[in-house]
């Protein structure tokens, strides 16, 4: 054994020994599988059982990983830890996908209780983490890095906790939720997804959540993307909406991005609700958001791009300062419902919001 090995046996021992790996007790049929670099990390999520820990040492690792057995966790030891692309042909359906590291279960048949923890991944053509058909899913202090799509993905899924991860310059959105990606429905309940203290930095949209519903947004520092925190519906039933998006830092989001299929070009964009209802916006910081795009300004009400309006939010109690081409913008004037109230604000779109 290279004395390489022995300093992270050590480095995972302590972790282990507080509490931090595995359950300690053997009776609890619980085990962590120690995986160095060069070793596969798909063997031991293989061989894992519910309720066991897959714990990376520090090192580069290649190759897409697919959990599909509920209650594992999949560890590193920070962003020291690193996982690929690989140069050998696709093994999974994760890595045929252009992903790095996939958690998924089957229509019916969620995926329950797997955490992924602790790590970077970096380089895929397609989302660093992505997970479909979970339940309970945690992703945290993940950091996602120069990803083809997106940082961490999730769609079909309830109960996500996403807290305190790096999503940084990836193609589209650092952190992407959605009820699905390739179908037309109705809004997905979440049932109280968490989306919490993670920092999402020069992606084209910091955070987008597209037809769900039941989710919270709180306590994200989104700086340097093309546009922070996108809230997105249509006109399937039942409506997206009921999204709380509340104590975000949204700092000069003014990266430009082209136009594509699905969006104008995007720049300068702090808060964006397209097409969603019953939404709350609430005490968050947006300073410094300045663009061009029919999108750009501080906080935006927008119909959405099949003409669906924004219905009965309330955004309340934020401080805007210096957006442009304002700190409010309402251009869903025949939306019903919607009020802006004790709001810390200087110009708005049209007149009289702050």
């Amino acid at each position: 054994m290279t004395k390489c090995h022995i300093a992270y046996l050590a480095c995972a021992a302590a972790l282990i020994g507080a509490g931090l790996g595995a359950a300690p007790s053997t009776a609890a049929g619980r085990m962590t599988h120690l995986v160095f670099p060069g070793e596969s990390i798909q063997r031991a999520v293989d061989a894992a059982e519910p309720g066991d820990t897959v714990l990376l040492t520090p090192g580069r690792y290649r190759g897409s990983v697919e959990i599909d057995t509920s209650g594992v966790t999949l560890r590193g030891m920070g962003r020291s830890t690193v996982v690929e692309p690989g140069t050998k042909k696709a093994v999974n359906r994760c890595a045929e996908g252009g992903n790095g590291i996939c958690v998924v279960g089957a229509k019916g048949r969620a995926v329950e209780g797997v955490t992924v923890a602790s790590l970077t991944v970096t380089g895929f053509a397609g989302s660093g983490v992505f997970a479909q058909e979970t339940d309970g899913l945690t992703v945290r202090n993940v950091t996602a890095v120069k990803n083809g799509v997106w940082g961490i993905a999730q769609e079909r899924s309830v109960r996500g906790v996403f807290r305190q991860n790096t999503a940084r310059d990836n193609g589209d959105a650092g952190l992407f939720l959605a009820n699905t990606i390739k179908t037309e429905e109705g809004a997905t309940d979440t049932a109280g997804t968490v989306v919490q203290r993670n920092r999402l930095e020069g992606n084209r949209i910091g955070i987008t959540v597209r037809r769900l519903r039941n989710l919270t947004v709180a306590d994200n520092h989104l700086t340097g993307n093309c546009a922070g925190v996108f809230v997105v519906g249509d006109e399937n039933k039942p409506r997206a909406g009921a999204v709380t998006v509340a104590d975000n830092r949204i700092l000069r989001n003014n990266k430009s991005c082209p136009k594509t299929a699905r969006l104008d070009a995007l720049q300068g964009i702090g808060i964006v609700l397209t097409g969603a209802e019953d939404s709350l916006v609430t005490r968050n910081r947006v300073t410094g958001n300045v663009g061009n795009s029919p999108l750009s300004g501080g906080i935006v009400l927008w119909k959405s791009f099949v003409g669906t309006t924004s219905e009965r939010n309330r955004i309340t109690d934020n401080v805007l300062e210096g957006n442009a081409p304002a700190d409010l913008v309402n251009t869903d004037t025949a939306g019903r419902g919607n009020t802006f109230k004790g709001n810390t604000c200087r110009a708005s779109r049209p007149a009289g919001l702050c």
